[in-house]
């Protein structure tokens, strides 16, 4: 349900669409919806969002905002994103209120899961 001034939707760069897909389908069970041959769109995820083609990447590193999952099973997410073609930036990390790790989809945008 849309909530008014609460956030409703994301956007992310991708430089490859049918490598994002293939990576969150994989790794997350995420389904998409092409909008044309520059937009894909995600749905039911947490929040809703997509991405859309371009030469760029999000970084902590350069300002972005970091996008973290949630999950039930921190190592079994770490070794999906492993198989599905992801890198590990940072490994299992604990920090006050759980722990997490930090990862690079195949298109070099960085992105974090975590649980308690």
């Amino acid at each position: 349900m849309n909530q008014h001034h609460k956030i409703n939707y994301i956007e992310m760069p991708s430089k490859d669409l049918n490598k994002s897909k293939a990576f969150f389908s994989a790794a997350f069970g995420w389904t998409f919806v092409d909008y044309g041959p520059e937009y894909c769109a995600f749905s039911n995820e947490g929040i809703d969002g997509g991405f859309y083609q371009a030469d760029l990447s999000i970084s902590s590193q350069t300002g972005a905002p970091l996008i973290v999952l949630y999950s039930s099973n921190l190592e079994a997410s770490q070794e999906a994103v492993l198989a599905a073609g992801g890198s590990i930036l940072k490994p299992i990390f604990s920090f006050p209120g759980g722990r997490r790790f930090q990862f690079s989809d195949p298109n070099g945008n960085e992105y974090a899961v975590w649980s308690e």
